[in-house]
């Protein structure tokens, strides 16, 4: 298992939720992202479509922004949103398609993609 840095996400929730931040740490991060059958490119593909069809916006946020760190382009999530348009529903992919806005512009303005 891969010892998992936690996030400023993570430690605000460990007092209320500990157990299931370490469940998040040890198993989903830990274990579950590191498995190589997928890549983590590819599970963050997964994990958007996953979150905008159930309309976790807190959720779809951070994973856009990792799905970005994984390889993923703003392109490629443009297209993943618009395709889901279809099976999932215009309001949650023109929702999805507000937050890919806003993380785009973020990360635009910290510089920290191209």
């Amino acid at each position: 298992m891969a010892t998992v840095p936690t996030s400023a996400r993570r430690e605000r929730l460990r007092k209320t939720v500990p157990k299931m931040v370490e469940c998040a740490e040890k198993v989903l991060y830990g274990d579950i992202w590191e498995r190589k059958e997928l890549s983590k490119r590819d599970r963050s593909m997964i994990t958007i479509a996953a979150l905008l069809t159930s309309f976790r916006p807190d959720q779809l946020r951070v994973h856009i922004t990792r799905g970005l760190e994984n390889g993923l382009t703003q392109v490629e999530i443009g297209e993943l949103i618009t395709h889901l348009a279809f099976y999932s529903g215009w309001a949650s992919s023109m929702s999805a398609a507000q937050i890919a806005y806003e993380v785009f512009e973020e990360l635009e303005k910290n510089e920290t993609i191209k």
